[in-house]
């Protein structure tokens, strides 16, 4: 028995057709008219060049930074959530990263998704002089140091990769608390995300693997002494979505799916090609939930 239908958001901002103020102000427009819930930009701070996997995309593809380009998309909507999908955590200061995760969220009066990952490009790392090694621990470091900076009236910390204290930073978040939606599909991303997050957050899956992260999660958030349904689960399927797909994705207990136009990867699209992908998944287009 479905008890709700998933909410629908968009995959790509700030990427491709959407790495211009007119591709940004068109995309966040439509998303709002066609009841959309949500848009999603990624993060690449550089590509291996020449392409070598696993690098998702050639190493001229346009990609914006991700705060700036839905910050961008906060000044011409009103309504729709703006996430990033993801930020490659390890590779960011997260003092400054927290500085700019609340001014999103005063800009766009509360409609921020703070999206998270550890990241997998040696050579993005390396060009940012970080190291692979051990990114995991300083991933769930640094949420605890976002969090700390973000929400406790006096922020300290005093850790292994981060330490401050005697410090403060205005404004705070509007919202209570900014989702912080992980991402990742191994054992350790679903104890980050049952300990440090709000959600969880699937990227390039199907139904079959879907169902197997969502088992993976549930375990994690038991261990970790968790309510399973505090958890938000967000997917961008590389499936086409109809109502029947998304029927399903339902029944596997997803609350959003963020949906990526299918060939972006192999090819750049253009802008008249991505308006079509939306329009074609709207929410009424595929029986998802509509956002008036």
């Amino acid at each position: 028995m479905i008890d709700e239908m998933p909410v629908v958001g968009v995959f790509g901002t700030g990427m491709g057709p959407c790495a211009t103020a007119t591709g940004l102000r068109r995309i966040g427009a439509l998303a709002e008219e066609l009841g959309y819930e949500s848009l999603w930009a990624p993060e690449h701070m550089v590509l291996p060049s020449p392409r070598e996997a696993p690098s998702p995309l050639d190493p001229d593809y346009p990609i914006l930074d991700p705060l700036i380009a839905l910050a961008l998309v906060a000044g011409v909507t009103r309504r729709v959530r703006l996430g990033t999908g993801v930020v490659i955590l390890p590779q960011h200061n997260p003092v400054r990263l927290a500085k700019e995760a609340a001014s999103l969220d005063a800009v766009s009066g509360g409609r921020f998704e703070l999206g998270v990952g550890v990241g997998y490009l040696e050579p993005e790392m390396a060009a940012l002089g970080v190291s692979p090694r051990g990114r995991g621990a300083r991933a769930d470091e640094f949420l605890q140091a976002i969090r700390t900076l973000l929400y406790d009236k006096a922020p300290a910390m005093d850790g292994r990769h981060v330490s401050f204290a005697g410090i403060d930073a205005h404004p705070r978040p509007v919202q209570e608390r900014i989702p912080a939606v992980v991402g990742g599909e191994s054992e350790a991303a679903f104890r980050r995300a049952a300990r440090f997050g709000s959600g969880w957050y699937g990227f390039a899956l199907d139904r079959a693997r879907v169902s197997e992260c969502v088992s993976s999660l549930r375990a994690a958030a038991e261990a970790a002494g968790r309510q399973f349904s505090e958890l938000t689960i967000t997917v961008t399927p590389t499936e086409k979505l109809s109502a029947d797909v998304v029927a399903d994705y339902a029944e596997l207990g997803v609350h959003r799916l963020a949906a990526m136009q299918p060939d972006f990867r192999h090819r750049l699209v253009t802008a008249e090609e991505f308006e079509e992908f939306v329009r074609a998944n709207a929410p009424h287009e595929i029986g998802a939930a509509a956002v008036a």
